[in-house]
């Protein structure tokens, strides 16, 4: 009979597990090593990072954590469909973040450096487009996402480890 560990004592095991699996490739260290990201971004002694607004941030931006998300109409749009460590932030650290993600995607696909800054291009023209948008805007959220807004207003990205 398989005996497991008490409640207290799993914290090792969960901890061997998620490095386990981070050892499988560069892309699965980028998913799960939100705070190293955030400790790197803090201890930079390169240039700042531009100062974005505040604003709500997913906290956690990769390619795992984006994909095909459907209207009523059945229009199809790719968002960010993990809310559960959104902050109110700097936009740049999403935005350096999924870019990462996304040079990570694509040099373990491997696919030609050009690829990689085209897709960079991409990434960051779709969030300059998202400004200029003529789409629904606060008002029109759903209830779900301002439940979610108002959690994320009293955290910062230090509390992405909680």
């Amino acid at each position: 009979m398989k005996t497991y560990p008490a409640p207290g004592e799993r914290m090792p095991f969960l901890v061997a597990e998620r490095n386990r699996k981070m050892a499988a490739s560069a892309h699965a260290y980028v998913r799960g090593s939100t705070v190293r990201f955030y400790d790197w971004l803090d201890s930079s002694t390169r240039s700042p990072l531009p100062d974005g607004p505040a604003t709500w941030i997913c906290g956690d931006c990769h390619v795992g954590n984006m994909g095909p998300v459907a209207s009523a109409d059945g229009d199809l749009a790719i968002q960010i469909r993990d809310l559960d460590q959104t902050v109110i932030g700097n936009p740049a650290h999403d935005l350096i973040r999924l870019a990462l993600s996304l040079a990570m995607a694509a040099r373990g696909s491997d696919l030609p450096g050009v690829t990689t800054v085209l897709m960079l291009e991409r990434m960051m023209e779709g969030y300059e487009t998202a400004f200029t948008s003529d789409e629904a805007g606060a008002d029109a959220q759903p209830r779900s996402v301002k439940v979610l807004m108002r959690a994320a207003a009293g955290r910062s990205w230090k509390h992405l480890a909680d």
